[in-house]
């Protein structure tokens, strides 16, 4: 099975709109969508293409496709416009035979880590940036953004497949990998 994962859309159609495209293009079975779907937050300026009722008729329209992790800008009230589960805290998928733990990173990431074993990974967004650091014997994961990246990182997802993580600018383009 693969996986396209995204994280921090922020209510922006322009970029849903080539995140989706890029999902055809990976011909992905699945999106693990990693939280900060339609909303973009205090903290943030508006998206580019900001249109929270549009990203949320793009997003609906793969309603059986998607995964989802709630974000810190995730509400109840987005919950009545997503026709799918979006206010989970964490999801928990396995790639390799190892534990991949899921969140959207406000609350837990490389600092406030659930119990993980040698060999798992932690996977979430919040950030904006994507990382790709070993600790004590478990992987550190971000996609990046789709829609608000910083740092001066590109516009961002990655593809898990066959037990190897793939980030990838919005193009396609590989820029870093790893594999379990």
């Amino acid at each position: 099975m693969k996986w396209m994962i995204a994280s921090d859309i922020h209510g922006s159609a322009l970029w849903c709109e080539r995140m989706l495209k890029a999902w055809e293009r990976e011909r992905a079975d699945r999106l693990l969508l990693l939280g900060d779907l339609l909303y973009h937050g205090p903290r943030n300026d508006l998206p580019e293409g900001y249109a929270p009722k549009e990203t949320a008729a793009m997003l609906n329209g793969l309603k059986e496709k998607i995964f989802c992790v709630r974000g810190n800008c995730e509400a109840e009230v987005d919950q009545m416009v997503l026709e799918f589960p979006v206010m989970a805290e964490y999801c928990l998928l396995e790639a390799a035979g190892r534990l991949v733990f899921c969140t959207h990173g406000h609350h837990i990431h490389m600092q406030t880590p659930p119990p993980l074993t040698p060999g798992a990974v932690l996977l979430h967004g919040h950030t904006h940036v994507p990382v790709k650091i070993q600790r004590d014997g478990w992987w550190h994961l971000n996609p990046g953004s789709v829609a608000l990246p910083k740092e001066g990182s590109a516009h961002s997802y990655m593809t898990l497949e066959n037990g190897g993580f793939t980030w990838k600018n919005m193009d396609g383009e590989a820029y870093d990998a790893l594999t379990l």
